[in-house]
């Protein structure tokens, strides 16, 4: 069985960061790539970041704000979260990506494996 864990989440003020890990279990970590998604209140769930040894890719409304990276010795994988808004609200899912996903086209469709979210809030 695939695990995905999500951790990190909490309260914050508007202009402020966070960073969310995702640990992996029960795969070749090296050999996935991984991504994160979001959904808020009413609304579907959302592309946010992903990563693949050959490159990573982001959503045009966090980028220049959120950072994307693994560590493959530890087998997790992060979000960096910086100069958040209300906006970024929501609860933020980490996900193993389907081998031949482009990641400029990455949708929750191409998702093997979910974790089971971690809630992030921003006040304004």
């Amino acid at each position: 069985q695939v695990q995905l864990v999500e951790s990190g989440g909490g309260l914050v003020q508007a202009g402020g960061s966070l960073r969310l890990s995702c640990a992996t279990s029960g795969r070749t970590f090296s050999g996935v790539a991984m991504g994160w998604f979001r959904q808020a209140p009413g609304k579907e769930r959302e592309f946010v970041a992903a990563i693949r040894w050959s490159g990573r890719y982001y959503a045009d409304s966090v980028k220049g704000r959120f950072a994307i990276s693994t560590d493959n010795g530890k087998n997790t994988v992060y979000l960096q979260m910086n100069s958040l808004t209300p906006e970024d609200t929501a609860i933020y899912y980490c996900a193993s990506l389907r081998a031949g996903t482009v990641l400029s086209t990455t949708t929750r469709y191409d998702v093997d494996y979910w974790g089971q979210g971690t809630h992030v809030t921003v006040s304004s």
